[in-house]
């Protein structure tokens, strides 16, 4: 060894520093500055709610009554073991998968969301042109913020679903669903979890209501969040496009628009009316899942409307494996609520998901930045898809298999005691 009594020492020259000191060239954009700090979805989380007041981003954020469907479910995601296989030939990886009769350049694609342009003033015609940008599908919800007009205009020659809340109008209903068709919607999907309202207990402590109901307190907490109020006091002002105005809370809304009385009838009946594909989503059940396929729709949505509607609801990553065992030959598999990274998309796949949509993941990026930020959140999350799938060992998405995940135990049934 040597001793530094023998070590020789000298002078550093700037010529020998230099290739080892590279400054970062100072980007003028703040919002390309702030998405590059975004490595995870859970990044975008943090900046969308330094930028976004307290209510919108909590009515994006929350769910129903203690949250604890919500939390189950991404809990879900981490109790898994993953198991690769080493020396495969992984130099090319392709993501691409086909679903619903066409392809979607990435195993996931975009969950229908109310109320988007509260959360940022773009609005669902930024999730649209970022859907279509990645070659992936996009869903406008029946509360959503744009019309289907606007939304085909701004994915022009994307795949654009449209999601039904059956009303009590049934006639407003159908309207909607044909002024999807008319400007090329492919899919339907009917959310059949919603005879009510859940209770989104942040959204009444926050008075949230639309149009935003304006207080000293929600005031002084836009105030700092310059960027939204001035989208917001600048831009259209905020209403429903598919809908007749409302100036009550949410709650009150969903519960005047929702009907209870919807039956397997009445989705038969929507089935026959619809020219292209029809998904049933919010399925918690293996019986309602084979009822539903029964009637003759094209494919059903695991999920328990991202824990906002029942709380302690059934987990969608742990029905997936029994629904696919009975059901997998008989209808495509679709899985939500959860998800927050590449690897939960992955896993769910390997546990035999046709494909997954994801909601929040979506909004936090668009709350930090816009359309920039719905790319910045499907970037990261087809780069955590690619690089896990490299370390399993996996080529394809068609190779994974239930090999290749375990579901890890947490909460099981208690027997009787």
């Amino acid at each position: 060894m040597m001793s530094s009594r023998t070590l020789r020492r000298r002078f550093p020259r700037p010529r020998d520093l230099a290739p080892l000191l590279t400054f970062k060239k100072f980007d003028t954009n703040a919002r390309r500055r702030r998405l590059a700090k975004a490595f995870t979805i859970a990044d975008l989380r943090t900046i969308a709610k330094r930028r976004t007041p307290q209510g919108a981003f909590d009515y994006a954020d929350g769910a129903a009554d203690q949250e604890l469907s919500l939390a189950r479910a991404r809990q879900a995601f981490l109790d898994i073991e993953f198991h690769p296989a080493i020396l495969r030939d992984v130099s090319q990886v392709d993501t691409s998968v086909r679903i619903l009769g066409a392809p979607s350049s990435l195993p996931f694609g975009i969950a229908p969301t109310g109320f988007t342009r509260m959360m940022h003033a773009e609005g669902e015609q930024a999730g649209a042109s970022a859907a279509g940008a990645a070659g992936i599908p996009f869903s406008l919800s029946t509360v959503g913020t744009t019309t289907p007009e606007q939304v085909a205009i701004a994915n022009p020659r994307g795949r654009n679903w449209f999601q039904l809340y059956m009303q009590k109008d049934r006639d407003r209903s159908m309207t909607l669903v044909s002024r999807a068709a008319d400007v090329g919607f492919d899919t339907l999907l009917v959310t059949v979890d919603v005879p009510v309202a859940g209770a989104r207990l942040r959204d009444n402590r926050n008075g949230f209501t639309i149009p935003p109901t304006l207080t000293p307190a929600t005031v002084l907490n836009a105030i700092p969040r310059t960027e939204w109020w001035w989208n917001f006091l600048t831009t259209e002002p905020l209403r429903f496009a598919s809908l007749t105005d409302w100036d009550g809370t949410i709650a009150e809304l969903l519960d005047t628009l929702f009907d209870p009385t919807v039956t397997f009838d009445d989705l038969a009946w929507i089935r026959d009316e619809w020219p292209g594909k029809v998904v049933v989503k919010g399925i918690q059940t293996l019986d309602d899942a084979k009822r539903v396929v029964d009637v003759g729709v094209d494919g059903i949505v695991l999920s328990n409307h991202g824990g906002r509607q029942l709380d302690r609801a059934p987990i969608p990553f742990h029905l997936l494996p029994v629904v696919k065992r009975e059901l997998g030959q008989r209808t495509e598999i679709i899985v939500d609520t959860g998800i927050m990274s590449g690897a939960d998309i992955v896993a769910a796949l390997a546990m035999g998901a046709d494909f997954t949509l994801v909601g929040r993941a979506y909004l936090y990026g668009l709350m930090a930045g816009g359309r920039e930020g719905v790319d910045r959140a499907i970037d990261i999350l087809t780069g955590e898809i690619v690089r896990t799938m490299k370390l399993l060992g996996v080529a394809s998405i068609s190779e994974l298999n239930t090999q290749h995940v375990t579901q890890l135990r947490r909460l099981v049934p208690r027997g009787d005691v």
